[in-house]
């Protein structure tokens, strides 16, 4: 049996939630009134090099429980934070049915007034926390541009996913090649920080003005502008391989030259507050639990900062 994220609580589950602290607060244990809701996403269907991403939510949940429940800069308890762990949504090898579901289920969670975080898996499962909740502005911690219109013929590769946030389906269609009257929901703009490499195609979708490239060594000088986003509604996602593979060589396409784990955190820092919600993918099982200490670490930071800034 999985266990829930720590400091989570799973769903029906009557029993304490495993922190690192003996005297953590009990956390919420009715999905209704989380105020955070965890879900594991383990897409492993278009990874491109090493695949491995079905095991990222477990893994990311295992390697948090290291972690103090009491954070000192927020002088708070991640176990008073309303957190619940709703556990996987099994993945299978229908990709557009599999999307469609998981879609279904975090717009359930924002419906009921939760902020969905979305554990994967491959990176393409942001394209169903962006349908679920229906954010103005993308911003991506990513080594990739991920705006490939295809790749390998396939419209919903991880390589094409905040192309899908951007522009739908290709040709105005569902990237499935289903048509109807209303399509997904779609952002306005997308941030991408910490990207370092693309196509050339992808470099010319990037040049056009929905589209922010921050390269690495500018990462952290975005970060303290991050309030240029007030008044609109942001979804933020973390690529894991937007870290240097030195941090983080768990993942399955690393890319050097990249963030450092604390660039990373500032950036969610700074943009959590603005958050409708969030995900961290691409975490993989081939390293001794780097990037998902790292993944599970910057999940805390997202709902530690969001939860303070909204106590403001």
């Amino acid at each position: 049996m999985t266990l829930p994220f720590p400091g989570a609580r799973a769903a029906g589950d009557g029993t304490d939630a495993v922190t690192n602290d003996a005297d953590s607060a009990d956390p919420v244990d009715d999905a209704d009134a989380a105020d955070y809701l965890v879900v594991g996403a383990p897409l492993d269907a278009t990874t491109t090099f090493e695949p491995g991403t079905r095991f990222g939510p477990e893994r990311v949940r295992r390697f948090a429980r290291t972690f103090d429940d009491y954070d000192r800069r927020t002088d708070s308890r991640f176990s008073e934070a309303a957190v619940h762990d709703a556990g996987d949504v099994p993945a299978w090898d229908d990709v557009p049915a599999y999307l469609d579901h998981l879609t279904a289920e975090l717009r359930a969670a924002a419906i009921d007034d939760a902020v969905p975080l979305a554990v994967g898996g491959e990176h393409t499962v942001t394209w169903a926390g962006v349908r679920a909740t229906e954010p103005d502005v993308l911003v991506v911690l990513d080594a990739h541009l991920d705006l490939r219109e295809a790749y390998d013929g396939n419209p919903l590769s991880h390589a094409c996913v905040v192309r899908r946030c951007l522009d739908g389906g290709p040709d105005g269609n569902h990237a499935d090649g289903r048509r109807d009257d209303a399509d997904h929901h779609t952002v306005d703009e997308v941030v991408v920080v910490g990207a370092r490499t693309g196509s050339r195609e992808e470099w010319e979708r990037a040049g056009a003005d929905d589209v922010t490239v921050v390269p690495p060594e500018d990462a952290g000088e975005w970060s303290e502008l991050a309030p240029d986003l007030d008044g609109r509604d942001v979804y933020l996602s973390v690529d894991v391989d937007g870290a240097d593979p030195g941090f983080a060589p768990g993942t399955g396409t690393m890319e050097p030259f990249g963030l450092h784990p604390c660039e990373m955190r500032d950036v969610v820092r700074g943009v959590a507050g603005r958050c409708v919600g969030f995900d961290v993918v691409e975490v993989n099982d081939r390293d001794d639990g780097q990037a998902a200490a790292l993944a599970g670490k910057l999940l805390r930071e997202f709902v530690l900062s969001h939860r303070a800034d909204s106590n403001r």
